[in-house]
């Protein structure tokens, strides 16, 4: 295949313009492509009125070597790609299957491999199936009434199932975990355009499918999945892993394991206590919080394009940074374009927010979380005293709320005066909602650097601190506040037990937590060989009343 690379066309170009285009990078007539396969494609919006579609492709042509040579172009080259490959050859023998705990990205792809290559994994997670979640957290948003393990955190597919869908990782990716994992997502339901966008999304409308047959997959290879199964103990020997203790159906059941993939979110704030009393080495991390910040779509679209094509082009999104002279970062976090703000919440009477976008993201407004850095030097060294902070933020916006989602105007925000109603536009959210103070909710550094923040911002996005921007606290889980240390082989001090993805602290995000997952199923498949222990599994099964 020869590669083309920087090859631009304009916003409205037809598929037959690109196969001319390509032709003519080539030297080549349009009947003598035999085939051609877009390997990325992004907006060029630097110049707002020349916006383009830039790509690189894949082309595939007969006397590929005199081609080449007649085309004399440095964006022009044979195409070289990194194939991901799995590794296998572990030698040591399991007696029992490896356990997964949690079904969030880290560790649905961690057991997706590991089922695949014959370990037959048990996936625990203590929230119901997408389906039963996604009623729940419908019925949440309506009554306002909480289930503590069905919720936007706590489910099949992990609070990314909830969220914007976005696949776009800053994360080196030298041994093609990415590519491989948009091509799980596509061959499972996934539209193929995320194998190519250079910013790509699902949207949790069509995330919910792809996660129920991935699941589907696992089960399909020989793991089990069990839902509505808490974890609240593990069983150590000389320090090594024996056994998972779980609650199901209001009994307790021990699964005996060897080996635990620890894929538990960044909200399991009562297995990190306790992992914490059974001695599993913890620290509190950085992190950051903030409000999330709502404007209307067509003001973003007209900033990032231009009037004329905003109407041409997809939802736009947005990211903006700042290093402040205090030494904070602000920044923006799970942008949505076209999206929802919804209650995030998961513990009762705390509140916490997040963002989502459908697949169309064709929602009236764009939001963001708007975040300022906070270190242990903010709430002490212990490694919970993050999660003790978490929690005092959202135990003070639910008062301010009265229970519901709290929102203020940024102006108001800014003189610390209660709103009383909405400016231009009004809120999308998900959930019930009140108005209140949330000036309140920070200290008086925090406040001041998101109000900089806001300002410094408007420099780039004309209009992002205008007074009537609605904002809704609070944003407190942009990430885990503790990191579960791990060694080079990715084990933690307890033998046999792997911390792995956002919640453990190694990753930020949908792709980066699966890429995680890939690289703890790989550690084990190099150490151990797969069981095929199907047998074990229906046994598991029957202890608790079936899948």
């Amino acid at each position: 295949m020869i590669r083309i690379q920087q090859l631009k066309l304009p916003i409205s170009h037809t598929k037959e313009q690109l196969t001319q285009k390509i032709a003519r990078e080539l030297k080549i007539r349009p009947e003598a492509i035999q085939a051609y396969k877009i390997r990325r494609q992004s907006i060029d919006a630097r110049k707002k009125g020349q916006i383009s579609y830039v790509y690189t492709i894949d082309v595939q042509v007969k006397q590929e070597s005199h081609v080449l040579h007649r085309a004399k172009s440095s964006r022009i080259a044979a195409a070289k790609d990194v194939q991901y490959q799995f590794p296998a050859g572990g030698t040591k023998m399991l007696s029992h299957p490896p356990v997964i705990i949690g079904s969030g990205p880290a560790g649905l792809f961690s057991a997706y491999f590991l089922a695949q290559h014959g370990f037959s994994p048990i996936l625990l997670e203590r929230g119901r199936t997408i389906d039963r979640r996604a009623k729940d957290v419908e019925q949440f948003w309506k009554d306002n009434r909480l289930n503590p393990n069905s919720n936007v955190q706590f489910g099949e597919g992990g609070a990314g199932a909830f969220s914007d869908g976005k696949l776009n990782t800053l994360v080196k990716d030298v041994q093609g975990r990415n590519q491989a994992a948009l091509d799980i997502f596509i061959r499972h339901g996934a539209p193929e355009e995320i194998g190519y966008q250079s910013k790509p999304h699902i949207g949790t409308d069509i995330l919910k499918n792809v996660v129920k047959d991935m699941r589907r997959q696992i089960q399909d290879w020989g793991g089990t999945c069990l839902f509505e199964t808490c974890v609240t103990g593990m069983e150590f020997h000389q320090n090594r892993l024996t056994g998972v203790n779980c609650i199901k159906n209001g009994k307790t059941l021990q699964i005996d394991t060897e080996l635990a993939v620890l894929a538990i979110g960044h909200s399991a704030r009562d297995t990190f206590e306790m992992l914490h009393h059974l001695g599993f080495q913890m620290e509190a991390k950085a992190f950051a919080v903030g409000l999330r910040a709502e404007h209307p779509q067509s003001m973003i679209n007209k900033s990032q394009y231009g009037e004329e094509a905003a109407e041409k082009l997809p939802a736009a999104p947005y990211k903006v940074t700042a290093n402040l002279e205090n030494n904070r970062g602000v920044y923006s976090f799970c942008m949505c374009p076209g999206g929802y703000v919804v209650n995030a919440s998961s513990e009762p009477e705390r509140l916490a927010v997040n963002g989502m976008s459908y697949s169309k993201r064709d929602g009236k407004n764009a939001n963001s979380a708007i975040i300022v850095t906070v270190t242990p030097k903010d709430f002490g060294a212990g490694p919970l005293s993050g999660v003790a902070f978490q929690r005092r933020l959202e135990e003070q916006a639910y008062r301010l709320g009265c229970g519901k989602v709290p929102q203020q105007l940024f102006g108001d925000f800014e003189q610390g005066t209660a709103s009383s109603s909405y400016g231009g536009f009004s809120s999308a959210v998900m959930g019930q909602r009140e108005f209140g103070n949330l000036h309140q909710l920070f200290s008086e550094e925090i406040r001041d650097s998101f109000c900089q923040g806001m300002h410094h911002f408007s420099r780039y996005i004309p209009g992002f601190d205008r007074p009537d921007t609605i904002l809704s606290g609070v944003e407190s889980r942009t990430s885990s506040p503790v990191r579960i240390i791990r060694d080079e082989n990715f084990e933690s001090n307890k033998k046999g037990v792997y911390p792995c993805g956002e919640g453990a602290g190694y990753a930020g995000g949908i792709m980066s937590a699966a890429m995680d997952g890939m690289k703890i199923a790989e550690a084990i498949a190099g150490q151990y060989k797969g069981i095929q222990a199907r047998g074990n599994c229906e046994t598991v099964q029957k202890k608790v009343g079936g899948k």
